[in-house]
């Protein structure tokens, strides 16, 4: 069977949906700018994608979001808004030069004051959050490095409670995610992540696969439940 990875067309499909429904302001286009000009990866959510996680976000009603992997602060621009100005997002960043991009965007975006950006390894981050008994959080979004996958979806399940939305992004991996015999650790991370998330009992789940500018790719979307309920 052969695999699609370039479908015709599928850009600008996804380039008339966001003009259609998610178009960017002058806030989000110039975070990628920023972010360009910088030197950054270019591995942001896709803007549906990020205005997707702020919908879901607004649905119930989130006041407190964690974002794992802040890179440039485009999708915590999305997120900030989403919450609210009573609100808050906590976003991890393990680069001190992608952080400080974000934390101009931010500003630049008048979402500052309501976004922590916190500097060093997300899974120390993590973990200080859950010794330090956080305020559980309404919406986890995991968008770092892909190996250590397991070690945040445990966090986030100690950091929500029911009702909360977890996300993990980027599960498709250009398909490979099928493969079970890879070595790439980010497909292993990946592939384990998704086991989890089956034999959990306190999370409803399903994920999708995407294509369009961010090639192939896609998302798993959580919802945590009192299994006892």
């Amino acid at each position: 069977m052969t695999h699609v990875t370039n479908i015709p067309g599928a850009e600008a499909v996804d380039r008339y949906l966001i003009e259609t429904l998610t178009p960017e302001d002058e806030a989000l286009t110039a975070a990628q700018e920023r972010a360009t000009a910088a030197g950054l990866p270019d591995i942001a959510m896709a803007p549906n994608q990020a205005a997707l996680v702020a919908l879901l976000a607004r649905m119930v009603g989130a006041r407190r979001i964690l974002e794992v992997g802040t890179l440039a602060g485009y999708t915590a621009i999305h997120l900030a808004r989403a919450v609210g100005e009573q609100g808050r997002v906590v976003t991890l960043e393990i680069d001190a030069a992608h952080a400080a991009v974000a934390r101009e965007n931010l500003r630049a975006a008048g979402v500052a004051e309501r976004v922590e950006v916190v500097e060093g390894p997300a899974r120390d981050a993590v973990t200080r959050l859950v010794e330090d008994g956080a305020e559980p959080f309404d919406l986890v979004l995991i968008d770092a490095d892909k190996p250590s996958n397991p070690d945040y979806l445990e966090a986030a399940l100690r950091l929500t409670r029911p009702g909360a939305v977890i996300v993990v992004d980027n599960v498709v991996r250009g398909g490979r995610v099928a493969d079970s015999a890879s070595q790439d650790a980010s497909v292993v991370g990946t592939r384990r992540v998704l086991e989890m998330v089956a034999a959990e009992p306190r999370l409803e789940a399903t994920a999708v696969q995407t294509v369009g500018i961010k090639g192939w790719d896609g998302l798993t979307v959580c919802r945590v439940v009192d299994p006892a309920a």
